[in-house]
């Protein structure tokens, strides 16, 4: 059985500021207050997992440990089938240090062979860590495909040239609002609310 959440504090263990907002709004009827790790000054761990689900422990688990309190984390990225998976767990460091994510796109864009299927997917996976070392996982996906090119600038990382099964418009230009009701994101929080919130 799942361990229910009841503080009233949770740290998101995340120095994309992009991604704290969304889980922030995500969670704010349940979790009166949050605090990034950014914030309150916690390292960034390297990320050693070999999957999205390890990754995404890993970082909470540190968190929850250094700040003595829960802690959620999120690991996600884009999945592209023709690229054998790439560039998966290592979306963010496809963007370099600088997380010029313009310039991530691009080697997605040139890698792909040009008569190449274009479905691609979503994965999020997101944990929640207590200080004790209890951590509970789920994962969410949105499938689609990929345009260029890019179009639209809200959202952050590879929404403006990703288009969701079922829509004409990439994230990138979606209202922040549609995009939190079909994203990978919000599947994986449906879950997470599912088993530690409700």
């Amino acid at each position: 059985m799942s361990r229910k959440f009841s503080g009233d504090e949770l740290v998101i263990a995340s120095h994309n500021q992009g991604k704290v907002r969304e889980i922030a709004q995500l969670l704010r009827p349940h979790v009166a207050r949050f605090a990034s790790a950014g914030e309150i000054g916690l390292p960034e761990p390297e990320e050693t997992g070999t999957t999205f689900r390890e990754n995404a422990e890993l970082k909470a688990l540190a968190a929850a440990t250094a700040s003595g309190r829960p802690a959620l984390s999120d690991d996600s990225g884009l999945v592209v089938a023709a690229l054998g998976g790439s560039p998966g767990i290592y979306s963010a460091r496809w963007a370099g240090p600088g997380k010029d994510f313009r310039a991530a796109m691009e080697r997605v864009h040139s890698e792909l062979p040009e008569d190449a299927p274009r479905n691609a997917h979503f994965v999020c996976a997101l944990s929640l860590a207590w200080p004790d070392g209890h951590v509970e996982t789920v994962e969410g996906r949105v499938y689609g495909e990929l345009t260029w090119p890019p179009r639209g600038d809200r959202g952050f990382g590879y929404d403006p040239i990703f288009v969701p099964d079922g829509f004409a418009d990439t994230f990138g230009e979606m209202e922040p609002e549609s995009k939190d009701r079909i994203s990978h994101r919000a599947d994986a929080f449906r879950r997470l609310l599912a088993a530690c919130f409700t």
